[in-house]
């Protein structure tokens, strides 16, 4: 299991009963969460600061109450970088706090290519466009990883089928002020895009994706993970370049193990030649600890990472 633990803007306060009970800056929020189970310590609901929880419906869907004054919006930081958080009428907020432990991961490695080239890596904006690692970010949502990656000194496309979602991730580069051609931002099916990419013999030296379980595109397109995640992890390997630097997957589907994930990733790897470039694959739960000293699950990854990566 691995955890972000350079969080001082975001908690976890307490969970149980099918609820987390988090902290986002001065906003304190009551939100459902499958995965915990157990009974909490005390009524949640009962929490004296907690400004807005969010109900599910038995008809679908849910809505939010309010029971202090909420921002439409408000910030937050992590490490150097900064994000927009604004409660959505489908219980998210805008940024997957547990992602961190992937962002430093993925800036890490962006920032050794730097290195390695014989960049100052002082400021995090010295590497010249034309000169950062290409990084490809598939189902990009807000664009944590996409941030976190531009300001490692990458390239990034940020590729969502949700104009709303890619408009937060602009705002959010903005915010971080990333320059403007460090990101390029693409609103469309991202199998459809990955299939044109291929078709125009274009290359990435990183890829970064976090499908859905289900999902629909903007033409009715179908999205099943367990039907069509190997194939497009496929198809994503035709766009490593020569000297790849990494390869990530998130989920957040509980019926598929960190083990599933990486079977996909190595055996697709293997199909197009890449397994003699491995220098390292991994497969773990990511989560969150929480302020009662235990750790809530929130999805899992897979990377591999390539030898000479970058150079």
């Amino acid at each position: 299991m691995k955890q972000p633990n350079s969080w001082t803007e975001y908690q976890i306060i307490a969970s149980g009963g099918g609820e987390k009970l988090e902290k986002w800056g001065d906003m304190y929020l009551l939100r459902p969460d499958p995965q915990a189970i157990w009974a909490p310590a005390f009524d949640l609901s009962g929490f004296r600061m907690l400004h807005g929880k969010y109900t599910r419906s038995a008809a679908g869907g849910g809505a939010w109450e309010y029971f202090k004054s909420v921002p439409d919006e408000w910030t937050v930081s992590y490490r150097n970088l900064k994000f927009i958080i604004s409660p959505t009428n489908f219980k998210h907020t805008g940024l997957f706090p547990e992602q961190a432990v992937n962002w430093d991961r993925c800036a890490e490695l962006i920032a050794g290519v730097g290195k390695r080239r014989g960049k100052d890596r002082e400021d995090n904006f010295s590497n010249p466009a034309e000169g950062g690692s290409k990084v490809l970010n598939l189902f990009g949502y807000s664009g944590g990883a996409t941030v976190a990656a531009a300001a490692a000194g990458a390239n990034v496309t940020h590729v969502d089928a949700s104009r709303g979602m890619t408009d937060v991730c602009r705002r959010n580069v903005q915010l971080n002020k990333i320059p403007d051609d460090r990101v390029r931002y693409i609103v469309e099916d991202c199998a459809k895009f990955v299939a044109r990419e291929i078709r125009r013999g274009k290359t990435y030296d990183a890829i970064i994706m976090d499908p859905p379980s289900f999902g629909r595109g903007a033409n009715g397109e179908v999205w099943k993970i367990e039907a069509h995640l190997d194939n497009l992890v496929q198809l994503c390997c035709k766009l490593l370049s020569d000297k790849p630097l990494f390869f990530l997957i998130n989920s957040y589907t509980t019926g598929l193990q960190p083990t599933v994930m990486m079977n996909v990733l190595l055996t697709n790897l293997r199909r197009t030649g890449y397994e003699g470039k491995i220098r390292d694959i991994e497969a773990y739960e990511i989560g969150l600890h929480t302020l009662e000293n235990i750790t809530l699950p929130a999805g899992c990854s897979t990377m591999a990472t390539f030898k000479d990566g970058g150079k």
